[in-house]
């Protein structure tokens, strides 16, 4: 890496170190994180460099950006594999407090992009997605449903998917409900967000907003995926600091009740049954198989709380759902 940096970059770094999932080198208090792009375009990466641009030129803080090459490009080729290069200020280790307000600010200075995006967006395509998700798996369901079961896990599966099936076209019916009934305001146009914006995404020893973490949505998309995370990470203490996130959040920008109800489909979909189905039938390894199958039969266990969970959500997060006009899932208010 301190070769690859030298080469295509001019950079004599000092060491390499190791940043979460990344190689990274140091050099006099800036720290160089090596990123392997794999298949992206290179419409893809100048999409997120202006992006990065743009938020820093915005005043977002600790944000990592792009080295370009000696010749000028946004990555290098370096042993049969294509990097990119960012850059950054080594940071102190630090907590975050307020990470609502934070992630409102930084939403609110993404959502000013005055140019199209249009490689990375996933403006209105949830419901495309999940309809996609929802088919492959019942392709594979519908294919194993004539075949004894070959592991415990694919008995999980077999017995488990039409639950979540119903789950899963319930959120997806919200989606098309919402997108006809309800209108966006002027805070629910794009902006940026994070493919899986959890807890720890910005919770490092070096506290990089990495640009390679991002994706072009609906800010609802990071709530919801906070939420998710925080709310499966403890299942018995996750109020007090949920309550407290969204309260934060609100006290820069306000959620509409278009907000709310992309917000609640997101968290309806769920999304960790098909994570953890995905990457079982998708892995090779048998260890992880084994964490894989004890996740799934602790989701199973815990499904009767988290119906809880959604059925209480607006009360929870106190959302006037008369005065919005939002709709309720009936069966989960039981």
């Amino acid at each position: 890496m301190l070769k690859l940096l030298r080469t295509h970059y001019g950079l004599q770094a000092d060491e390499e170190i190791k940043i979460g999932k990344y190689q990274a080198c140091r050099k006099e208090g800036q720290i160089y994180l090596i990123v392997p792009i794999g298949g992206m375009t290179e419409d893809e990466l100048t999409e997120l460099e202006m992006l990065t641009e743009h938020i820093v030129k915005h005043g977002e803080k600790y944000c990592s950006t792009f080295i370009k090459t000696k010749e000028g490009k946004t990555f290098s080729e370096w042993e049969n594999a294509r990097y990119s290069v960012l850059k950054n200020r080594q940071m102190q280790n630090r907590k975050l407090i307020r990470f609502g307000r934070k992630l409102a600010k930084f939403h609110y200075r993404g959502r000013s992009v005055s140019f199209s995006v249009n490689k990375i967006s996933r403006i209105g395509q949830w419901k495309t997605l999940w309809e996609t998700r929802l088919d492959q798996m019942e392709k594979v369901w519908n294919e194993m449903l004539f075949i004894p079961p070959e592991s415990e896990f694919d008995r999980l599966f077999l017995e488990s998917f039409p639950y979540y099936r119903g789950i899963a076209e319930n959120a997806i019916q919200y989606i098309v409900d919402t997108e006809v009934d309800d209108h966006p305001g002027i805070t629910d146009s794009g902006t940026i967000c994070h493919i899986r914006f959890s807890a720890d995404t910005w919770i490092n020893s070096y506290y990089m907003k990495n640009p390679f973490d991002w994706i072009f949505d609906h800010s609802s998309r990071d709530l919801a995926e906070w939420t998710r995370e925080k709310y499966y990470r403890n299942i018995k203490t996750y109020e007090p600091e949920l309550r407290q996130f969204i309260r934060d959040y609100q006290s820069i920008v306000p959620l509409t009740s278009f907000s709310w109800r992309l917000y609640f489909a997101r968290i309806l979909f769920p999304l960790h049954y098909f994570y953890c189905i995905e990457t079982y039938y998708g892995s090779s390894s048998e260890q992880e198989k084994q964490v894989l199958e004890e996740r799934l039969q602790k989701l199973l266990q815990q499904s009767a709380d988290h119906e809880r969970f959604l059925g209480s959500f607006y009360e929870f997060a106190e959302v006037p759902v008369q005065k919005m006009r939002i709709p309720q899932i009936g069966w989960l208010k039981k």
